[in-house]
C-alpha cells in the first residue's frame, strides 16, 4: 500500500526532478510550496500553498493529510521541515540538531566540543575582527559566509592585502529563502589542503548507511564552484575507516540521528577534515551519480527513513559514473542551448541544458552555480572512461550568446 508523504518544496526541475519522479514512483506526495506547483503537478496527488518558512503554517496544512513522513530537499528549508515532523509526530531529527548542520558556527562549535577533525574556524562579523582572526589561522585561508550553500561567498584568501576585498564580497553574500541565521556573520577559517569529498549516507536512530562517496571537481579560483563530480562504485573511501569515523562522531557531534545528510570532508596530510554538514540530500545530481554507480536511490532510501522504516543502500552494481557543468567564457545572456545529441558518446546518460533563453549567466564571484548553461552524466567502467566521455561531449554542447555583460 502506497504511503502518503509531505514534500516541503520541490526545488529546480533540472536539479529536482528525478528527486520528486522517483519519489512519487512508490508515495502519494502532497506537495508544501510557496507556489502552485508547475512541473511538478505530474508527480503529485496534491498540493497546498503555504509559507514555507513558517513551520505553524506547514503543520496546519498537513494535519488531515495523513502523512506517513515528511521530506525537503531545499537546504533552506531542512530547519522548518524537522520543526514540521516533531510538530506531527513523525520521524526525523531534532531541529535543534538540523538548525546546528544549517548554521556553519554551530557546527564549528559543536565538533570542536567533540574534538572532531575540522578546520580551525574563527567568527567574525567586522574586518577588524577578521584581521585579528587571520593573524591567528595563517595564510591561507578561506572566508565562509555563516549559513549559505553551493559554495556561495566562499572564497580563499592567500595574503593579508587581499583580506579587505574578499571580506567584504564573503559578508554581502546572500541566498533567497534564507531565514535560519541573520546575514553578516563570516568565519575566518584554515585552509585545508588536499582532495575534497562528499559522503551521502542515511541515518536511523543514530546509525550511518554510507551511500556513496563523491569526488568533487572545483574551479574558478580563489572561489570554490564545484563544476563536476564522480562516484567510483568500488571506491576504497566507502570503507576507510577514518572516514567513517570522521562523518559518524560529526552527526553524534550535532545530534543528528534520522535523515539523509551530504557532509562534505577534505583529505589532508593529517587525514579526513569536516568542511561542513549538509542535512538534506545531495545537490549537483550527485544522487543521480550515485545511483548510476551503484544503484542506489538517494530520494526512495530518504522517503522511507522520513517514514519511519531502516534504510536499504547495499548496492546493485558497481560502476562509475561522473557529472560536468558547462560555463560560458565570461558573464553573458544567453540566447539558447544547443545539444547534437547524435555526437555524443555512447557513455552519456543525460545531457541537459540548464540555461533558458535570456537567462543571465555570471561567473564566480558575480554568480555561483548559476553561470551553467549545461550539464552532462556519464556512466562508464572505469573513472578514465568516464572523464574521456564527459571530454568527448564537449564539442555536442554549445551555447548561443545573445550578447556578453
Amino acid at each position: 500500500m502506497r504511503k502518503p508523504l509531505a514534500l516541503v518544496g520541490a526545488g529546480s526541475q533540472t536539479y529536482r526532478e528525478y528527486l520528486l519522479r522517483s519519489v512519487a514512483g512508490a508515495y502519494d506526495v502532497h506537495l508544501l510550496a510557496d507556489r502552485a506547483p508547475t512541473w511538478e503537478a505530474p508527480y503529485l496527488t496534491g498540493h497546498t500553498v503555504v509559507d514555507t518558512a513558517d513551520p505553524a503554517a506547514l503543520a496546519a496544512a498537513a494535519r488531515g493529510l495523513g502523512c506517513a513522513g515528511v521530506i525537503t530537499w531545499d537546504d533552506t528549508r531542512v530547519v522548518q521541515t524537522a520543526e514540521l515532523a516533531r510538530l506531527l509526530g513523525l520521524p526525523g531529527s531534532p531541529p535543534e540538531a538540523v538548525l546546528r548542520c544549517r548554521d556553519k558556527r554551530a557546527t564549528r562549535e559543536a565538533l570542536r566540543a567533540a574534538g572532531v577533525p575540522q578546520a580551525e574556524s574563527v567568527p567574525v562579523t567586522s574586518l577588524p575582527q577578521a584581521r585579528a582572526a587571520a593573524a591567528r589561522v595563517g595564510y591561507p585561508l578561506v572566508l565562509k559566509p555563516r549559513a549559505l550553500n553551493a559554495s556561495t561567498g566562499v572564497v580563499k584568501v592567500e595574503s593579508a592585502h587581499l583580506l579587505a576585498s574578499r571580506f567584504r564580497l564573503a559578508r554581502a553574500a546572500t541566498a533567497p529563502g534564507a531565514v535560519e541565521v541573520a546575514p553578516g556573520d563570516v568565519l575566518v577559517e584554515e585552509y585545508l589542503d588536499g582532495p575534497e569529498i562528499s559522503v551521502d549516507a542515511a541515518w536511523y536512530r543514530g546509525r550511518m548507511s554510507l551511500a556513496f562517496v563523491a569526488r568533487k571537481d572545483c574551479g574558478y579560483p580563489p572561489y570554490f564552484e564545484e563544476v563536476g563530480h564522480l562516484v567510483d562504485g568500488r571506491d576504497p573511501l566507502m570503507d576507510d575507516p577514518r572516514v567513517r569515523d570522521v562523518v559518524t562522531g560529526a552527526h553524534r557531534a550535532v545530534g543528528f540521528t534520522t535523515g539523509w545528510t551530504h557532509t562534505e570532508l577534505r583529505l589532508t596530510a593529517e587525514g579526513p577534515k569536516v568542511v561542513e554538514i549538509n542535512a538534506r540530500i545531495g545537490g549537483d545530481r550527485i544522487p543521480d551519480i550515485g545511483r548510476l554507480a551503484l544503484g542506489v536511490d538517494a530520494a526512495l532510501v530518504a522517503a522511507r527513513v522520513a517514514c519511519g522504516e531502516e534504510p536499504d543502500v547495499r548496492p546493485g552494481r558497481h560502476r562509475v559514473a561522473a557529472v560536468r557543468f558547462h560555463y560560458p567564457e565570461a558573464d553573458c545572456i544567453a540566447r539558447q542551448v544547443v545539444i547534437d545529441h547524435a555526437q555524443l558518446p555512447a557513455g552519456v546518460d543525460s545531457a541537459l541544458a540548464v540555461a533558458l533563453p535570456g537567462q543571465e549567466l555570471r561567473l564566480p564571484p558575480h554568480g555561483h552555480v548559476a553561470g551553467r548553461y549545461a550539464l552532462v552524466t556519464v556512466v562508464g567502467d572505469t573513472r578514465e572512461d568516464c572523464l574521456a566521455d564527459l571530454d568527448k561531449a564537449a564539442p555536442a554542447i554549445g551555447l548561443e550568446v545573445l550578447r556578453p555583460l
